[in-house]
């Protein structure tokens, strides 16, 4: 992902999910949205994503309006479209609803001067599987230090 601007990574999403497939998704977005997505203040810590209809919708992602918007600005949490193939759509939305598996957003990222949506099909992880990766994180770190003081 190289010329990519990173805006916004969802940490919680990674830590409350176990991610199962990530797709790219474009968003529909109007001017002051995007101008205030490159500003860098967004928030998508709560932010995932529901079919309605043939389309998927990123819903409570928070862009705060632009400062110098004025009358022009739009609402913080809007509904956002998001733009992704057909198949690609059906597929998702499917997946999530047989399996019970949430669609949550990722990372929010500008390629190519277009702003990018990372949706990941996740299934919530139990509090003991938390713990487990906690424990599992600290161990290789420790791991990666006493090799370190070896060298």
């Amino acid at each position: 992902m190289s010329g990519d601007k990173m805006i916004a990574l969802n940490r919680k999403a990674l830590h409350d999910y176990e991610i199962l497939e990530r797709v790219e998704a474009g968003l529909v977005l109007t001017g002051t949205e995007i101008k205030s997505i490159r500003s860098g203040r967004v928030e998508i810590r709560e932010a995932y994503v529901r079919p309605l209809g043939n389309e998927l919708w990123l819903i409570n992602a928070h862009i705060p309006p632009y400062p110098a918007g004025g009358i022009y600005n739009h609402e913080p949490t809007r509904p956002r479209k998001l733009l992704l193939h057909r198949d690609q759509m059906a597929n998702l939305a499917a997946e999530a609803a047989q399996r019970g598996l949430t669609i949550v957003a990722l990372k929010l990222y500008i390629r190519n001067h277009v702003a990018k949506v990372e949706l990941g099909l996740a299934k919530g992880k139990k509090l003991h599987d938390k713990r487990r990766a906690i424990i599992d994180r600290d161990r290789d770190r420790e791991a990666r230090r006493a090799l370190q003081r070896r060298v």
